[in-house]
């Protein structure tokens, strides 16, 4: 479903779009779909209209990862480079933005973001980041199983595999929320919709 309201009481996730990441995606990841600059600029138009609504903007950081074995590499468990968990500039973070640290794909799994939230009202929250099938997903996925109304910013979201990157908007996204182009919802919450 088409992105149609804004509650009175949304806050911003802007997941793993730090330095590390957007880093290695500017210069290795040439196929990111959309490309990471496009991202940047999105996702900085859709914390600019949260602030200017007063809504709490949460920037999410990745620095390690789940326990288990896997058969792929692990590319988050350190140790990090300097710099690496700092977002990327493009988003202008302020001293009021909310910070969480996550080692999970997941933004709720392991961290305080849900008691967080929850203790300021929220009641949904619009998604943007990197990578599409993997953090934004599994954020995504965990705030709809914690009741939150989920708004996802579509072309404020990439990710190095076109197809992971269209399967979770055609047949994931629709699914646990509505989603929308970052225009599309800062529409809405210009014209107050909600």
């Amino acid at each position: 479903m088409p992105a149609t309201t804004i509650d009175a009481r949304t806050a911003l996730l802007v997941v793993d779009l730090q330095r590390g990441i957007v880093d290695t995606a500017a210069s290795l990841l040439t196929d990111a779909v959309p490309p990471i600059a496009q991202v940047l600029d999105r996702t900085r138009a859709l914390i600019d209209a949260c602030r200017r609504k007063n809504l709490p903007v949460v920037l999410i950081n990745v620095a390690g990862s789940a326990p288990g074995r896997t058969e792929e590499p692990r590319r988050f468990d350190g140790p990090f480079p300097d710099g690496f968990t700092d977002f990327a500039p493009a988003l202008g973070q302020q001293a009021e933005d909310i910070v969480i640290t996550k080692r999970r794909w997941g933004a709720f799994s392991g961290t305080e973001l849900d008691t967080r939230l929850k203790a300021m009202g929220i009641t949904q929250v619009i998604i943007a980041g990197i990578a599409t099938a993997t953090g934004v997903e599994s954020t995504a996925r965990q705030a709809f199983e914690q009741g939150y109304n989920v708004t996802l910013a579509i072309d404020a979201m990439s990710d190095m595999r076109a197809a992971a990157h269209r399967y979770s908007i055609e047949a994931v996204f629709p699914r646990l929320g509505e989603t929308g182009t970052a225009q599309e919802i800062i529409a809405l919450l210009d014209t107050g919709e909600g």
